[in-house]
Formats: C-alpha cells, structure tokens, sequence
C-alpha cells in the first residue's frame, strides 16, 4: 500500500473524516477541546477511562465513517522513538476502505522540534515494500493531509526527508531486484541514468579498469559473461577545491561463491550482497536530491562470482591496483578484492577528507553481533565516534571492532604479499577488515562498516516491512548533516 503526504490549509471545523491528533504521555485530550465536537470529546474522554494508557496509539471510531486516532506522545522521546510510532500508526491503518486521514499538526508538542517531520518520515519508510514482480498489484492509497501550522513540516524539511526517503527506496529496490536482472551490466546502466540527479557519474569497463591495473576487481568477475565495472559518482554541494568526504561500496550483484562454492541455503540469499553499493548509490541520490552543502564521492564495485571455465581458481596470483600482490586461496572471499582496488582508487584519485566502506562482507561478523549492530573497523578514532554518534540518532547501530598489527600475520602468504582468507585463529571479520586497512596508502582517515547483518531482514523491524533495509543511508546523511554540511 503506497502513502500520499499532502500539506493543507484547512480549517478544522470542515473536517468530518478520519483525524490523527497527539495528546501528551497520559492521553489527557484537554487540549483538543478546540479540534474536536462536543460530542466526539465527550465520547473519546470516556472511553479513556476504560482503555490500556501505557500504549503508544489509541483508535476511536466516533461514527461509521470517522475514526480519531490518539498517540500519546511519552517523555523523553528520541528521534527513533518519534519514527517508530509513524511506522506503528502506519501499521494500524494500512488496511480498511476509508484510508483518508487528517493529521493535526497543531496537537503536537513543541518540546520536540520537528516532531511530525520525523512522524511521517518513519511512517513512509514503514510502508515501503517490494511488489515489482506481483502479477496481483495492491492499489489501496493511505493520503495524510497534513492541516496545521505551529509544527507543520517546513517545506526544507518536506524536502530534505523526501531526498533521504527516495535515496532509501532506491537502495531497498536494488537490493530486492533478483541476479538476472540486476547483473553489472543492468547496474552501470541505472547508475548512468543518475546523471539527472545532478550527480557526475563516470562509469569504469572492463577495458579501462585492465588498463588501469584493477586486477582483483577484474578476477572476482572473471567467471561471469557479464562485464565487471567501477562506478563513481561525484556531488559538488559546495562551490570551491575542498576535499570530498568518500564512500566506496561492494557491489557483487550475485555470489556463488566461484570454485569455492557456497551451500545452496547460503547462496539462494546472494542478490543482496551488493547491498553496500546500494547503501552507497542511495545516499549520493539523496544528497543530490536535497542539494546538501558538501562535496562527496561514492565509488562501487559492480561484479558478478560465477563459477565457469575461465573463473579465478583457489591459489591463483593477481596483482591489485596498489600494487600489491594477493594470494587467492578463497574464492567466496571475493567482497575484500573488490573493495581492495575501489579504496586505493578512491584515495589516490579524489585525495578525500575520510573514506567509508561498506560490505556485507563476512557471515563473522553476524556470528558476533547478529542482527542488531553492523561491525564498525576504523584506524580513526573521531571518525568513529561521528558515526557512532549518527548511527544512534537514525537508529543504525554500530559497535565498534578491533584493529591491531598482531592480526596481520593471519593475513600474510608465503607466496605473494598477503592472501585473502583466514583459516586459522579465527576473528574472521577483523582479519578481513585488517586486509583492508593495506589498501589505504596515505593514512586517510578510514572506517569499514560490516553490514551483513544489516542490509536485509526477513523478518521486518521497527522501519521495514521486510527484506532490504537500506541500512547506511540514513547513518550516512546523519553523518554529513552533523559533521560536514
């Protein structure tokens, strides 16, 4: 069920439909004395008495074709606490036949800056789900009309939480879409086309990334028949020569695993592990869209791990972009070379004030932390505390891992510089983000987020229905919005 937002001047006394009002943390309605009938007041009031105050939401069905919806707005809310409770109202009345609502902005509490802003905004998300391929489309519309001008969404805010909203959406139908659709070749294709966006997009074949010595990202791709690319899309916010902030996503649009097969259970799940590319693509959309005041870059990977005659072997030699030479003794180890050429691209080409990667790079890190927190590697430590920071406000957790030389020789190879798995000592998702860390050269502020498990849910959480999340975007812009615009 889609949702449509629009913003009304309307007076209350010509509303006789649905209406959506706030009362404080007791549901005492005195307030609304002025926004509802005698009659409807009376009624509501006492019901009251007789209903479960500790809930968030309360539903009233004043006449056949008038419901008020109540939500309490509790003391000491957080920004994910205002979203949640647009995500539940979202739940509560996505269903029905009058699915019309006006919300009073004007009910709100002034204590909370930007209250229906965030309402609404984890309303939308909430609702998002993917039915591209359903022959059965679902047409049902729930429409907010949003009456009310003492906290009525600025139309700054209207716009920026729609940028933030498309650039989610976008990310979640990349990671939905399946492999044999969205293969490298369909992926470089959607990234050109955010050339109306406002973005500068240069899109990397085959042939330039061989010329230019990108032979880990090469070999990753090398069992597919569809092209392997690098992808870089560029944000100019701000009119002068300062550094960009950089972000480098992993995009293999399907994993087999290559000659190091995966188990089918583990493989039939593989369309979302270029879920960091979208979480990348997503935010550079919406820093586009919302024109924010920052230069950034986001580069991904776009790869294919197939399994044929010509595929990377277990024990085979390439040569990175950095000129460093890699072991392969893994083939289902491919998201780390991807990124390994991306990172030193990034930094050498753009000189960026900080890089973030993001990856659903190893099943270790969900071993360690589950489905609440992505693992956070960094050789930085405010940058770390930015993102942690941004993580809580935006409800994105991240917990930060360790780094440390002594996990280096796990990574060393008797035969080329390092290799690329671990098969002892364990810290499976540390000694990956160790191999990392080789690629940035120039000591560039650094943090790796291992995202995997983040980027999809099969059971829905607070903002999701299911399926992907678009976990980054949200963190991400939070990030910039706090630190750099």
């Amino acid at each position: 069920m889609s949702v449509k937002i629009n913003y009304l001047k309307k007076k209350i006394s010509t509303i006789s439909s649905n209406l959506v009002l706030f009362s404080n943390d007791k549901f005492n309605i005195s307030n609304l004395k002025k926004i509802l009938s005698n009659g409807e007041f009376n009624y509501i009031n006492d019901l009251l008495k007789s209903s479960d105050l500790k809930k968030n939401l309360l539903v009233f069905e004043v006449n056949s074709k008038k419901k008020v919806v109540l939500i309490s707005i509790k003391n000491n809310l957080k920004i994910s606490d205002i979203e949640n409770l647009g995500a539940e109202f979202y739940g509560r009345v996505n269903y029905g036949k009058n699915n019309e609502y006006f919300l009073n902005s004007d009910s709100g509490d002034d204590k909370y800056k930007n209250f229906v802003s965030h309402f609404l905004h984890g309303l939308k998300l909430k609702s998002y789900e993917f039915k591209k391929y359903k022959t059965k489309k679902d047409s049902r519309i729930i429409t907010i009309n949003v009456i009310g001008s003492k906290n009525a969404p600025s139309t700054f805010n209207q716009l920026k939480f729609k940028a933030i909203e498309e650039g989610i959406f976008y990310a979640r139908d990349l990671v939905s879409e399946p492999g044999n659709i969205l293969h490298p070749d369909e992926y470089a294709k959607r990234l050109a086309s955010l050339r109306k966006d406002g973005l500068k997009i240069n899109v990397y074949d085959q042939r330039k990334l061989k010329k230019l010595g990108m032979n880990a990202l090469l070999g990753v791709g090398m069992g597919s028949i569809r092209g392997s690319y690098l992808v870089t899309m560029e944000w100019n916010g701000v009119k002068n020569n300062s550094k960009p902030v950089a972000f480098v996503g992993k995009g293999v649009t399907f994993d087999t695993g290559g000659y190091s097969l995966k188990p089918a259970r583990f493989m039939e799940d593989m369309t979302y592990d270029m879920a960091g590319s979208a979480a990348v693509v997503g935010l550079m959309k919406s820093l586009a869209l919302r024109k924010a005041k920052v230069n950034a870059v986001g580069a991904v990977g776009l790869v294919e791990n197939m399994v044929s005659g010509v595929a990377q072997r277990p024990g085979d030699i390439v040569k990175s972009y950095s000129g460093k030479t890699i072991e392969v003794l893994n083939t289902d180890a491919e998201g780390r070379l991807v990124l390994a050429d991306a990172l030193t691209f990034t930094e050498r080409k753009f000189k960026p004030k900080f890089i973030v990667d993001l990856a659903t790079l190893t099943g270790a890190i969900i071993v360690c932390l589950g489905s609440e927190y992505a693992g956070l590697f960094s050789n930085d430590d405010k940058l770390s505390k930015q993102i942690i920071n941004a993580g809580e406000k935006v409800e994105e957790k991240l917990w930060r891992m360790p780094l440390h030389k002594n996990y280096d020789k796990l990574m060393n190879s008797k035969n080329a510089d390092m290799q690329n798995i671990n098969y002892v000592g364990g810290a499976g998702s540390t000694t990956a983000a160790q191999f990392l860390q080789r690629f940035i050269l120039n000591k560039t502020p650094w943090a790796h987020l291992d995202i995997a498990g983040m980027a999809f849910s099969k059971y829905g959480g607070a903002l999701n229905s299911g399926g992907a999340t678009g976990f980054g975007v949200r963190l991400l812009n939070q990030l910039i919005e706090e630190n750099y615009e």
